[in-house]
């Protein structure tokens, strides 16, 4: 497994090792001894399956605030979504910048994404499956979004924001700016 940082702290992506064989090329999508070696020692307790139909299919901008933060290990079993993190940790320099990369079977990336970041992705093909490895268990009370077409954040997601399929509850969420981030950076915290 490859581990390379992106230009958010703490955000990184994972690329399985190829390992070809005569009957088709297998991956090691998983290598929890390897994360010692990058710093990115994480347990992940919980995983969530999620199957969107449509193309064009928004989730997020999603986090948990503390104490229920959560990282997470995002990738892509079929389809392909392109997925996105967010910076909102109160008194960060990259406070508000995002990063995206494309998730799918075929380039077998994954995506780390630390607490104190925003999560959301974008589905690009027909029956989407995402699985998401979370390192705490979500609590209702510490759900929180942040509205994923917001000017101010400016993710570029492919497509008009009217032509984004989105939940109700996504189309509400309040913009960045109406908004105080629970985050903060470890050296700032009381």
């Amino acid at each position: 497994m490859r581990i390379e940082e992106t230009r958010l702290s703490g955000v990184c992506l994972l690329r399985p090792s190829a390992m070809p064989e005569a009957r088709g090329p297998s991956q090691a999508r998983w290598n929890e001894g390897r994360l010692p070696e990058a710093s990115l020692a994480r347990r992940f307790p919980r995983e969530i399956r999620s199957l969107t139909r449509l193309p064009g299919t928004v989730h997020g901008l999603q986090y948990q605030a503390p104490p229920f933060e959560q990282e997470r290990l995002v990738w892509v079993s079929s389809g392909e979504i392109l997925s996105v993190a967010v910076d909102v940790r109160r008194g960060s320099p990259s406070f508000g910048q995002w990063v995206r990369a494309t998730l799918s079977p075929t380039n077998g990336r994954q995506m780390l994404i630390p607490g104190g970041f925003l999560h959301g992705f974008i589905t690009r093909a027909l029956d989407t499956t995402v699985i998401i490895k979370v390192t705490r268990a979500y609590s209702a009370q510490a759900d929180g979004r942040i509205h994923f077409a917001d000017p101010d954040i400016g993710i570029d997601w492919g497509l008009p924001p009217e032509r984004i399929v989105a939940t109700a509850k996504d189309r509400a969420a309040p913009a960045l700016r109406a908004w105080r981030s629970p985050f903060q950076l470890p050296s700032l915290a009381a």
